[in-house]
């Protein structure tokens, strides 16, 4: 006999079934209302125990509306149904109903017990809302379950995601039976307020009691790591995971490989991902972002060109790595084909992504197609407006990104730190020295903005290529922080520029002792013993880099074709163009000659970036991606380059006659600033 099409009056045996297709679950939502449609016939829908079945079953099918309606219906719901409605809730994230149950169950006459304030606490940490979480401190302590460890623990959830640190510690110090989720919350409650030193001490600890970490805890404390830079102890964590034989999932490997790419070991980042079984496109993204972050766009490009092979469809997070490494390369034909594989749309209505589309227009020198973007973005944030202001200045105009920081007060977006960058960025490279003081002591006195240590560099940078060199100097013994790497550089600019060899010898030292590694100081220092004759002075320095290992960076251009990018580097003879490259260097060098230009090797001793001198000036790769571009592009067509360093002055003068008598529009972007080069005049003036 067939229970639902033979009803009759209730049995034992028909109960019985009820709870039993409860209890396994039904097929789907319809069925649970066949069900439930049987309790309401038999009489049994006044019964709390299997109202509770029904109850749970609601909410476990994603319908906690329904839940709802059966339990307004209930007459005389018991404390398990209320404490049913609220953990369904909070399964199905309506966080503010479950904390408006528990306020209706009290307001009831019935005690919360210990099954009730886990779940209600969990709601009260997931809304943040510490008001309501001390109250319910409040009601646990007075119904005496203060000590039971899971409402302990849930306790120290609220207050650690709350970041209420003492209170969290405090509980965390009591409990006598520490779990994993305890340990976790106390993790994340350190990260929630910047203290990730300490959340990794917690991790230490935990291991220390031979507790397994979930992967929950180990993406927190990798997480921790990549906010410290700490690679040391991202590889003692990796280590632990092979130790103890624990198998990452999607999530772990994701949040290894962002640790290690964000601690810049891209080698290390690779290696976990090429091991990862599954890969969403989020361990996509991180691979991505990583590469481009660390100064490797072409791996970027790659690795995004890899995704599509494998038919993975780009996010966001991706779409702005690849954007990035298109920014970093000059790569606009190619930003501009990867943008449409994403609605249009999107760009327009999230301003992250609208942010970095206007950025690889700007950093490509298309200021036309990065205002239109801006333009018709329907959301214009802070940082969508940095965007504009710091392309506007980088490509050097100067006159117009004023325009649109006064534009940007008027719409009532008030400014913020790095706007002050992109502005006084602006000023250094237009030689603008008063309107830059102006915005430096606006800051704190309209603005009530604290500088930070990069707007004193860009004000030192300005005083010092200005040849302000005692003001600048005088700034940095005046700063209220110990000077870094980036103010010491800016000075050396100033004395680059305006051959102060006295000064720079000692700005040098104090950034061989700031920065061992980087060979550029070490190479203008001993060029600065060899042009006053310190012969010895410059052979033991040359001798102290060898000793080192250290090597120099080399110089690297790049230009883009048909939305392949074109590698060069010094003397290069790897391209398969080459000889027909050196036939137009030497066609160039020709007609430069007969234009009056002289190759000017003093640059060499100058230039921190200079190039291997064994090398001729005529060979340096910007001059080399120059002839590519040449050959293979339309008269009309503007040739843009990219390189790594700070262009070679010789280089700039070269570029700028080779603009006149070939026609052409060449634009250069280094690491200073964008050089527009057109009929034999540079838009930076020669002042970079």
């Amino acid at each position: 006999m067939n229970f639902f099409t033979n009803p009759s009056s209730p049995s034992l045996l028909k109960i019985l079934e009820i709870k039993s297709r409860l209890i396994k679950g039904c097929r789907d939502f319809k069925e649970l209302k066949h069900v439930h449609g049987r309790l309401l016939r038999f009489g049994l829908d006044q019964d709390n125990y299997l109202l509770k079945l029904v109850l749970r079953a609601s909410m476990e099918s994603r319908n906690p509306d329904h839940a709802r309606l059966v339990f307004d219906q209930t007459k005389e719901p018991n404390v398990f149904l209320w404490n049913t409605m609220i953990q369904g809730f909070v399964s199905n994230d309506c966080l503010s109903e479950a904390m408006e149950f528990y306020g209706l169950m009290r307001e009831e006459g019935l005690l919360p017990n210990n099954f009730t304030f886990p779940f209600v606490l969990k709601a009260s940490a997931r809304l943040c809302d510490l008001e309501s979480g001390v109250k319910i401190h409040t009601n646990l302590l007075k119904g005496g379950f203060e000590n039971d460890v899971f409402v302990k623990t849930s306790l120290l959830c609220l207050y650690a995601k709350c970041a209420c640190l003492d209170e969290a510690q405090k509980l965390f110090d009591e409990l006598t039976d520490r779990n994993v989720v305890s340990y976790t919350a106390i993790i994340s409650g350190y990260m929630g307020v910047g203290r990730f030193a300490e959340a990794v001490q917690v991790f230490q600890r935990m291991l220390e009691t031979n507790l397994m970490p979930d992967s929950f805890t180990l993406v927190r404390v990798l997480s921790a790591c990549s906010q410290l830079g700490d690679i040391k102890t991202g590889d003692w964590v990796h280590k632990c995971i092979e130790d103890m034989g624990i198998t990452m999932n999607v999530f772990v490997a994701t949040a290894m490989v962002d640790m290690y790419a964000k601690c810049g070991s891209m080698e290390k980042a690779h290696r976990v991902f090429d091991g990862m079984l599954e890969r969403d496109i989020v361990s996509w993204g991180a691979m991505i972002q990583g590469y481009a972050m660390n100064g490797l766009p072409k791996e970027a490009v790659e690795l995004f060109f890899q995704m599509q092979r494998e038919n993975v469809k780009p996010d966001c997070f991706t779409m702005v790595g690849i954007l990035s490494a298109c920014s970093r390369l000059g790569a606009l034909e190619l930003g501009q084909r990867v943008s449409c594989l994403i609605d249009q749309k999107e760009f327009l209505f999230n301003p992250v992504l609208g942010t970095a589309l206007i950025d690889m227009y700007a950093k490509c020198g298309s200021l036309a197609q990065a205002w239109q973007v801006f333009q018709a973005m329907q959301e214009k944030d802070i940082v969508v407006w940095n965007a504009v202001i710091s392309g506007l200045a980088l490509n050097g105009y100067i006159k117009a990104t004023f325009a649109l920081f006064g534009q940007m007060e008027k719409s009532g977006v008030q400014p913020e730190g790095n706007t002050f960058i992109g502005l006084l960025s602006g000023c250094s490279h237009a030689g603008l020295v008063d309107e830059g003081r102006w915005y430096f002591h606006s800051m704190s006195r309209i603005y009530s903005l604290t500088p930070r240590i990069e707007h004193y560099g860009c004000l030192i940078d300005l005083l010092g290529r200005a040849g302000l060199l005692e003001e600048a100097h005088q700034l940095i013994k005046d700063m209220p922080f110990e000077a870094n790497a980036v103010i010491w550089g800016a000075l050396l600019g100033g004395c680059r520029l305006h051959r102060d060899t006295h000064l720079a010898e000692h700005v040098l030292k104090r950034l061989i002792e700031l920065e061992p590694w980087s060979s550029g100081n070490y190479v203008l220092l001993s060029n600065i013993y060899s042009t006053s004759g310190r012969w010895n002075d410059a052979a033991n320095l040359r001798l102290t880099m060898n000793e080192r290992g250290i090597q120099k960076t080399p110089g690297c251009s790049w230009i883009e074709f048909n939305g392949v990018v074109h590698e060069f580097r010094v003397g290069d003879r790897s391209h398969q163009l080459t000889d027909k490259i050196y036939m137009k260097l030497d066609e160039l060098s020709k007609e430069l000659k007969e234009a009056g230009y002289m190759p000017t090797t003093e640059f060499v001793l100058f230039d921190i970036e200079e190039e291997e001198k064994e090398h001729s000036l005529g060979f340096h790769s910007e001059k080399l991606a120059v002839a590519f571009g040449l050959i293979c592009t339309e008269p009309k067509d503007v040739i843009r380059v990219v390189k790594n360093l700070r262009v070679c002055g010789d280089c700039h003068t070269a570029i700028k006659i080779i603009s006149k008598i070939t026609n052409r529009e060449i634009i250069v972007r280094d690491t200073n600033r964008y050089h527009v080069f057109k009929d034999g005049s540079c838009s930076c003036k020669d002042f970079w």
